[in-house]
Order: structure tokens, then C-alpha cells, then sequence
């Protein structure tokens, strides 16, 4: 009986040290990214760093992250804004940083108009956080929103929003604007 015990658990140690290395060796190849479980998360930095040299002239930096750690995520966006009544969006370029997961992003967006920065960090293919950055009639970040669901266990999961919910709410704060420019 002794032996059975000690056997079993051997077999039962030596199944999680296989388990544990088929899961260690299960790295992905480079240029791919690894199946994980849960969200990514994004977030703004503004004022940057003037001391990074790969940050110092950036207008905001986006960070990409999977829980509470910092990934090199896929980031992109556009720029979406109406300016003299007219719609304009455009595509940004970010360029990375000195720090994991972090993407510089320079202006390339004119001052005139009304302007909304629509960010976006991709895990998967339909797994995105999403970052709304409103600018200021002086060309400030006045607002960062992340549009979010409840997830499990009563979390916030980062949701994209629709072109139609960005470009009603560009439209709204034109009205605003324009309002606030009479007063």
C-alpha cells in the first residue's frame, strides 16, 4: 500500500512538471503573438516624457497592455474630425518606444476644426481596447474615454465602438463648440 501511495504521487508530481513544460515550451513562433486569455487594455500618457529620446516630440503616448503587463500589441488609429463643416479622418502612425508596449504618435492632424483621436490596440482579430481622446479648441487632450461592457466577474471589458457612435459624437461636440464659441 505504502508503494502504491509514493507511485501515485510520483505520477501525479511527475504529470504536473510535464503539464507545466508543454506549457513552457508552447511559446509562440517569432513575429507571432501567443493565444491569451482575457482582455487587453489601453491607455493614454500625455504630458510625455521629455526625457526619452523615442518619446520627446510625441504628442501622447498609448500603452498596450494584457491585464497588468505591457505587450507589444498591434496599435492603429485615425484621426476623425470636421473642420470649416467638412468630415475628415486620418490614418495615424505610431512608432515604438524605448518601453514594451508603449507607441509614440506625433501630430498629423491639422489645428483647425474639431477633433477626436480614435486609438486602438488589437490582441486578436476581434479582441480590442479602444481609446477616445478628445482634443481641445487649443489642440489639448481635454478627454480620454475607453468605451467599456461588464465582463467576467463584473470587470470592465474594453468594447470598439461604431463608426456611426464616433461620428455622432464628433458631431455633438461641434454643436458644443459652436455654442460655447456664441456665449
Amino acid at each position: 500500500m505504502l508503494v502504491s501511495r509514493s507511485f501515485t504521487r510520483f505520477t501525479t508530481f511527475g504529470i504536473a512538471i510535464t503539464a507545466l513544460g508543454v506549457l513552457g515550451a508552447a511559446r509562440p513562433e517569432p513575429g507571432r503573438t501567443a493565444v491569451l486569455a482575457g482582455p487587453p487594455w489601453i491607455s493614454i500618457e500625455t504630458p510625455v516624457n521629455p526625457y526619452d529620446a523615442t518619446t520627446r516630440s510625441a504628442f501622447l503616448v498609448v500603452h498596450a497592455f494584457h491585464h497588468g503587463d505591457p505587450v507589444a500589441f498591434p496599435v492603429s488609429g485615425t484621426a476623425e474630425g470636421i473642420v470649416n463643416g467638412e468630415r475628415r479622418s486620418i490614418a495615424l502612425e505610431f512608432t515604438t518606444t524605448s518601453r514594451t508596449g508603449a507607441y509614440a504618435l506625433k501630430k498629423q492632424w491639422g489645428d483647425a476644426g474639431v477633433w477626436t483621436l480614435v486609438i486602438k490596440v488589437t490582441q486578436h482579430e476581434n479582441d480590442v481596447a479602444q481609446a477616445l481622446v478628445e482634443l481641445g479648441s487649443d489642440g489639448a487632450v481635454t478627454r480620454v474615454q475607453v468605451p467599456t461592457r461588464v465582463g467576467e466577474r463584473s470587470l470592465p471589458f474594453p468594447r470598439e465602438l461604431s463608426a456611426r457612435e464616433i461620428d455622432t459624437a464628433l458631431k455633438e461636440r461641434v454643436k458644443l463648440t459652436a455654442v460655447s464659441r456664441r456665449s
